[in-house]
């Protein structure tokens, strides 16, 4: 079988490079149905990207290299596009978009983009072999029990980082990038829940509050959650990404700055009050008692001097956690590291060394904040490549 286009890998970055790439082209994929990963994203409905994305949203070994895909193809390329398909769709928080309806609409509306552009689909085909003969890739692909060889004069690989495997997530992009001698930047997890040992959190299991976490990083203000496994929450998953082993956080439980006005005025109106009380008034309760036995927290409030109340504010925005580790890719969001981008053009995403060899996607050593930002990533990257290849 002669294609001009071999794409591996139907998710979103897989799917829009089809949409573009001319004539020729067919992607395949192991899994039942194309798009699963966005089928099951923003609570099933999707959050496709952000209003605010852009280059300092995403972490790389080379921060510049995301700067041209994005730029050629941005947020608002791609709201255009759900616009033109009559996709309902609303404004969450911090620029996250999401679906009005469902995240199955933008399945269907990238399926039918590929089917204008003549693109076919083979779904749970898998790769046994793939090579290059000097002049075309060749493929060797398993489909319903049958072989099929491949010959290509593209390769696309978009199969995506080694995130949440039970959708069936591999390293086999890794593996490819192996094989034509291209540099992969050590992977780990990222948006990714906190571990702690020894049940550390486990009685504030269930606990919410508005958070500030860094980790070495960008600090964050969103939700900070206590799981029975240690913290997890969107401040959390955030601040994960910039988290290396060993390495501490700072969890700032009062990011707004209010708490040392409202135990100094608690100290005139409620001075009889036990100081646990008190800040159980602002912080939720359980956290307040958890927290007694390292911050002394004894006494009436009126018993407090402005210093110790300076104190204790000091230690409640600057708690110095070390996690033991990670949840891992079982329910990380993402894949930091990938495909070193030093060996790939950041306006084709084709490899240098290979001509007619792509990676786009998750695979790429390029990850968005939490937020629809490694979606847009799928767009732009994905975008970049088809045209590359439609206009080679």
């Amino acid at each position: 079988m002669d294609i001009n286009t071999l794409i591996i890998g139907a998710g979103a970055a897989g799917m829009m490079c089809a949409a573009h790439a001319g004539p020729g082209t067919l992607v395949i994929d192991h899994a039942k149905s194309a798009g699963e990963k966005i089928r099951i994203s923003g609570g099933g409905r999707c959050n496709f990207t952000n209003m605010d994305a852009g280059p300092a949203n995403f972490i790389s070994q080379n921060p510049h290299f995301c700067k041209s895909a994005l730029k050629r193809y941005t947020q608002w390329d791609f709201i255009a596009l759900v616009d033109s398909y009559r996709i309902a769709w609303h404004e969450k928080t911090l620029g996250q978009l999401f679906c009005d309806d469902t995240a199955k609409d933008i399945v269907t509306m990238l399926r039918s983009e590929m089917d204008k552009a003549g693109a076919q689909l083979w779904l749970q085909t898998s790769v046994d072999n793939i090579r290059h003969d000097g002049t075309n890739f060749r493929a060797t692909l398993m489909r319903e029990g049958k072989i099929t060889e491949v010959i290509a004069k593209n390769l696309v690989v978009a199969c995506g980082g080694k995130s949440i495997p039970k959708m069936g997530a591999t390293g086999f992009a890794y593996q490819i990038a192996a094989q034509f001698d291209l540099p992969v930047v050590e992977t780990r997890a990222g948006l990714v829940p906190f571990t702690f040992g020894e049940d550390r959190f486990k009685p504030l299991a269930g606990v919410a509050l508005p958070a500030r976490i860094s980790a070495h990083g960008p600090a964050f203000d969103e939700a900070l959650l206590f799981t029975h496994r240690g913290l997890s929450g969107p401040a959390i998953l955030q601040a994960s990404s910039y988290w290396h082993a060993g390495n501490t956080i700072n969890v700032n439980l009062d990011p707004t700055s209010g708490l040392l006005d409202f135990l100094k005025a608690a100290r005139q109106d409620q001075g009889r009050k036990a100081l646990t009380t008190v800040m159980g008034q602002y912080l939720p309760a359980r956290l307040v008692d958890f927290l007694n036995a390292d911050l002394q927290l004894t006494g009436n409030i009126a018993d407090q001097s402005d210093a110790r109340l300076q104190e204790i504010t000091d230690q409640i925005t600057a708690w110095i956690l070390t996690p033991s580790g990670t949840e891992g890719y079982r329910t990380a969001e993402v894949t930091l590291g990938g495909v070193d981008t030093d060996a790939l053009s950041s306006k084709t995403m084709g490899a240098k060394s290979v001509p007619g060899l792509y990676f786009i996607g998750e695979c790429v050593d390029v990850t968005g904040w939490l937020g629809g930002y490694n979606f847009q990533w799928a767009w732009s990257s994905g975008w970049a490549a088809g045209q590359a290849i439609a206009n080679t």
